[in-house]
Parts: C-alpha cells; structure tokens; sequence
C-alpha cells in the first residue's frame, strides 16, 4: 500500500483514496474525511476577550471552583463554556483525560513525575503540572505499552 501526502497551501483541499475494493478501513477513513470541519482552534473567553487557541497550544482543559479553564502553553488561564464531557467529544485523540476533572494534551507532556506519597503528577512543558489519578495512570501506561 503506497501513502503520499501533499501540503500546498495555494490549492485547493482534496482528498483522493484508490483502493482495490472496499473495508472497513475505508469506510473510517471515508467517515473521518466527512466529519472533520477543519477546525483546530477553540473560543475561550479571556479576562476582556475572546481568544483562538490552536489545540497544539493547549496544555490541559480543567476544572477549577467548578468552572471549566483551558490552560495554555504560557500557563494562562481561559474560561470555556460547557461540560467536560461534550469538550471531551470535539478534542483530537491526542488530548487523554489524566483525572476526573481534567483532559491533558499528551504531546505537551513533558514527563510524570512520582512523589514521596506514591502519586503521579503530569508535568507540562510550561511546567504547569496536576495530578494523574491512579485509574487514568493505568490506562495510559496501557496506551503506551501498544
């Protein structure tokens, strides 16, 4: 199976897959090309704005005094409107939940980091760091044992 991938910024987007007959396969990657909308980027309201955060620039999306926060690779701090869970659902598969109330962007991971009383912190690469519960910590030691 050969693979070619072709960024031009000043053509149009197209996407063309030639196959010998059709799979499953084809039928995830058809559904993925229909469903994508091209965003990469969140509306989070600021201290006086609203701002476009690219997903890459997103460290982890929490929950602090029971309102929902994105924090970015600067360490700020953005309000978003919603429930985690229905933030969780529009999120590429990149973003893991690392405990109940928070949802972490793994390529911004710097590194886990144990304590002396046994539990794992996630430390970003901002150096902002939360804690990773233990059920979370055993399925992303799972994820990547594959």
């Amino acid at each position: 199976m050969k693979f070619k991938l072709i960024i031009d910024e000043g053509c149009e987007e197209e996407i063309i897959a030639k196959v010998h007959f059709a799979s499953k396969l084809t039928s995830e990657i058809e559904n993925l090309v229909r469903s994508y909308s091209g965003d990469d980027e969140i509306c989070v309201q600021g201290e006086y704005e609203l701002v476009q955060l690219k997903y890459s620039d997103i460290d982890c999306i929490t929950i602090i005094d029971r309102k929902l926060f994105v924090i970015d690779k600067n360490k700020g701090q953005y309000r978003l409107s919603g429930a985690l869970s229905e933030i969780e659902e529009g999120l590429p598969e990149y973003f893991i939940r690392i405990n109940k109330s928070t949802l972490a962007n793994e390529r911004r991971i710097a590194c886990f980091k144990t304590g002396y009383s046994g539990g794992v912190d996630a430390i970003f690469k901002s150096g902002y760091k939360d804690y990773v519960s233990r059920r979370c910590f055993a399925e992303i030691k799972r994820r990547y044992k594959k």
